[in-house]
């Protein structure tokens, strides 16, 4: 995932340049954002804070993946895997540009004003969806005793 996403951020630094844009039809469009802020630049300015606890979060996430595997394991595992790619991704760019490439423009009905986001930020949320679907599922699924 990391690969992935770095490589498409150079594609869009390279390709998308100020003004450049291309149209995804009535899927919204592509365009190349610098985000200063947070995840879907929905904090701007005072960054550092969270950009630190996203170092953080980080290491505490491969801590507990190398530690226990988490349930479901190869799924938990995966869901971690998106997030830890997804945030090292979005902390490259930090570091490296002082800002994170966002291009992915939703900007279509109802969401027009959904925020421009990029592979990195896909990889969180789809992870965050699946590690937390496998932790739910883990619960619920051992009886009284096994809890």
């Amino acid at each position: 995932m990391l690969a992935v996403d770095q490589l498409s951020k150079a594609l869009v630094r390279i390709f998308l340049t100020s003004g450049k844009e291309i149209s995804l039809g009535g899927f919204g469009k592509l365009v190349q954002v610098r985000n200063p802020g947070t995840a879907f630049g929905i904090i701007e300015g005072r960054s550092w804070p969270l950009f630190v606890a996203s170092i953080v979060i980080f290491f505490i996430l491969v801590a507990v993946l190398w530690r226990w595997g988490g349930p479901g394991t190869a799924f938990f595992q995966v869901g971690l895997g998106l997030i830890i790619g997804g945030a090292v991704g979005n902390i490259i760019d930090r570091i490296a540009l002082g800002a994170v490439v966002d291009f992915i423009d939703l900007g279509f009905w109802p969401m027009r004003s959904w925020p421009v986001f990029n592979l990195a930020d896909l990889a969180i949320v789809i992870g965050v969806v699946i590690t937390l679907i496998m932790v739910i599922k883990d619960g619920f699924g051992k009886g009284p005793q096994e809890a």
